[in-house]
C-alpha cells in the first residue's frame, strides 16, 4: 500500500496540471460514470493530500476522494499519447496531460462535509503544515498498546505505513513493542521530528531512503538494495540479514496482519 508520501507527490503532480482549469472526467470502467459526468468540463479548483487518502476539489459541484488501498494506480502521460483501454475506474484528460485510476479501494465523489469528516478521522499528517503533533502524543502517551501497531493506527498518524514505521523504530533504538505510554516525551518528539525529514525527502525523491550516509553502499562496501520497493533502509524486508549497523541478523514477525522488522540488539527490548 502506497504511504503518504506517494500521496502527496500525486496531489502535487495533479496540482501541477490540472488545477485552475476545467478538465474532462469520464470512466471507461463505468463504475464512476454518475459522478464522472456530473464533473465533466467543470474547473479542478485543486489537489490535496492528507495522509493515505488524495483529494480532487471540483469546489461547489463536489470532492472526489481516492483510496488507492493495496492495489490502485495512477498512470499518467503527455498529450497527444492516446490512453490505453482497461479497467480505468476515472481518467481526467487537461490541456497538456491524462491520467487514468484503476483499481482504487475507493474512488467516490462526496461534498465538502463528508470530506471533512474524513480527515476528523485521522490523526496528524507529518507532511502537513497544519500538523499538530500533540493530537498523536496524548494518544500514544496514554495507550498500553505497542508503538509499532500505534505508527500504523491511522487515527494516531496519518499517513505513516510500514515502511516509515519499521525505519524510524530502528533510526532510534526503539523496541516495536514497547507500549506507547512507555515512550519518552522528547524521544518521542525525535520520532516525530525524523517521520517530517524522511517523509519530505520522499516526497522529493519518490522513494524512501532511511540509512545514513556512513551506512550507504558506497561507503561500506555493500552491495545496493534491490527490492521493487526502492530506496536504502535499515531493516524493512531484510529479515535474517545482517544489521547494516551490529551485524545481527534482522528479525520478523508479523503483528496485526503485517510483516514487522527489527534488529533486536539495535533496538533492545
Amino acid at each position: 500500500m502506497p504511504e503518504g508520501h506517494t500521496l502527496h507527490r500525486l496531489a502535487r503532480l495533479h496540482q501541477r496540471r490540472y488545477a485552475g482549469a476545467p478538465v474532462r472526467v469520464s470512466s471507461p470502467q463505468g463504475r464512476f460514470a454518475g459522478e464522472a459526468a456530473a464533473l465533466d468540463g467543470r474547473t479542478f479548483v485543486r489537489a490535496e493530500a492528507y495522509g493515505k487518502h488524495l483529494f480532487h476539489d471540483y469546489g461547489p459541484h463536489g470532492i472526489v476522494h481516492v483510496h488507492l488501498g493495496l492495489y490502485g494506480t495512477f498512470t499518467e502521460a503527455r498529450l497527444p499519447e492516446e490512453p490505453p483501454f482497461g479497467q480505468v475506474r476515472m481518467r481526467l484528460t487537461g490541456r497538456t496531460h491524462w491520467t487514468d485510476l484503476r483499481g482504487p479501494t475507493r474512488c467516490e465523489l462526496l461534498s465538502a462535509v463528508e470530506t471533512d469528516a474524513i480527515k476528523d478521522r485521522l490523526g496528524p499528517d507529518p507532511l502537513r503544515s497544519d500538523a499538530q503533533p500533540e493530537q498523536a502524543w496524548r494518544r500514544i502517551s496514554r495507550s498500553r498498546t505497542s508503538l509499532a501497531a500505534l505508527l500504523m493506527d491511522q487515527s494516531v498518524i496519518a499517513g505513516v505505513g510500514n515502511v516509515y514505521r519499521a525505519e524510524v523504530l530502528f533510526r532510534h533504538g526503539i523496541a516495536p513493542m514497547l507500549p506507547g505510554r512507555s515512550l519518552d516525551a522528547a524521544l518521542w518528539k525525535d520520532v516525530w521530528d525524523d517521520l517530517v525529514a524522511l517523509m519530505r525527502a520522499g516526497v522529493r525523491s519518490g522513494r524512501i531512503d532511511t540509512v545514513a550516509d556512513e551506512h550507504l553502499p558506497e561507503v561500506t562496501g555493500r552491495a545496493p538494495r534491490k527490492d521493487r520497493h526502492g530506496g536504502e533502509v535499515y531493516v524493512y524486508r531484510r529479515a535474517g540479514q545482517p544489521c547494516l549497523v551490529c551485524g545481527t541478523p534482522v528479525a520478523q514477525t508479523e503483528l496485526a496482519g503485517r510483516n514487522l522488522y527489527w534488529c533486536p540488539a539495535c533496538q533492545p527490548a
